[in-house]
């Protein structure tokens, strides 16, 4: 890869708003892409208007429709539902060596290989949050970096290279494992988005309730069942969050309290108090009218659940509730996630047979 890359960014929402900006503030040749006029128009009126840690800055810069000429590296910071197009789009841009950077929740590293040539792609799990209040003002609402790696477990030059990169934006770890860490981080964005989204809150207040972190561990015990089906190794989350450990055992099910389901929760509340401010992505772009990631997110787990046979009915209850609100039919409440809970803290779910 050039050593002064041409860098394309697809989307300028939160992260790619994030990104686009502090690679440009550093001096990097980034092109920002983005189809929402509103964005392109703030932008380009006041710059990038970035709150970081309290720290309010603008950075100049611009945001165009469509990209122009030749790029070495093409990052995709567009909601899930985009990722492919945003793939298509680059596609014809990228010089003969360029990598692909997907950094979408959600197991997108594929799609997008089957588009740009797996050789291209590097899967960029973002640990970090942030949020997009109005076009072109944007908020990092969580700390934190990346993790990088390819789907063949290899950590090459390139990885290493863009891992330098990034690091303007955030800390970066390089992984053998991306699956793994893709998958632990998709079990966590099953809980947390789901319950933010359902309930129209950002996460520090619902974290605090019992029966909704109760929720959470049961959305995440389906993600761990279907990901040891699919013979994934599980990452911990951040170093810290151990997925097969916070999964509920049978034992934890049936009981109203044990010091390993009191450890569960605690360690529950310690995540999501980190990141409290964090607000929705998909509740945000329901908001905006567009497509909600559902589908690649907790819909990718009662999919490959399907697959291997394994029942996934809260996560397949937390699809049906997103598409009512996406629809219009249900609105995002703490009422409405309380119907998802039932009259205790767990679903009140069909029996299985």
């Amino acid at each position: 890869m050039n050593p002064q890359p041409r860098i394309l960014v697809m989307g300028a929402g939160g992260i790619g708003g994030i990104v686009a900006s502090t690679l440009m503030e550093v001096g990097s040749a980034v092109t920002a892409v983005s189809t929402n006029e509103l964005i392109r128009a703030a932008v380009d009126k006041s710059g990038f208007r970035v709150t970081d840690e309290g720290e309010e800055r603008v950075v100049r810069g611009w945001v165009s429709p469509a990209p122009e000429g030749k790029y070495d590296l093409a990052i995709l910071a567009t909601q899930p539902p985009n990722v492919e197009d945003a793939a298509r789009t680059a596609l014809p841009h990228l010089v003969e060596d360029a990598k692909v950077v997907v950094l979408q929740n959600g197991l997108c590293e594929e799609r997008v290989a089957a588009i740009v040539g797996a050789h291209r792609v590097i899967g960029g799990i973002v640990a970090w949050g942030a949020s997009m209040p109005e076009p072109g003002r944007y908020e990092r609402t969580a700390s934190g970096g990346f993790q990088l790696g390819r789907l063949t477990g290899e950590v090459d030059t390139d990885v290493r290279r863009i891992g330098e990169l990034l690091e303007a934006v955030g800390p970066v770890t390089l992984t053998k494992n991306l699956k793994g860490a893709r998958w632990s981080k998709l079990a966590l964005n099953c809980a947390v988005s789901a319950l933010g989204t359902i309930a129209g809150e950002r996460l520090g207040p619902l974290v605090r309730q019992r029966r909704y972190r109760r929720l959470a561990l049961e959305i995440m015990t389906e993600c761990v069942s279907v990901a040891k089906a699919e013979g994934i190794a599980l990452e911990k989350v951040a170093g810290t969050l151990d997925l097969e450990w916070v999964s509920l055992s049978e034992a934890d099910r049936t009981a109203t309290a044990s010091m390993s389901l009191t450890a569960k929760h605690a360690l529950l509340l310690a995540v999501g108090l980190r990141y409290r401010r964090m607000r929705s992505s998909m509740l945000a772009a329901i908001e905006r009218g567009r497509t909600p990631a559902i589908d690649f997110l907790n819909g990718e787990i009662v999919t490959r659940g399907k697959t291997h046979g394994i029942p996934t009915p809260w996560n397949q209850r937390i699809v049906e509730t997103v598409w009512e609100i996406a629809k219009g039919t249900t609105k995002s409440s703490r009422e409405t996630l309380d119907r998802v809970c039932g009259p205790d803290e767990r679903p009140s779910l069909p029996q299985i047979t």
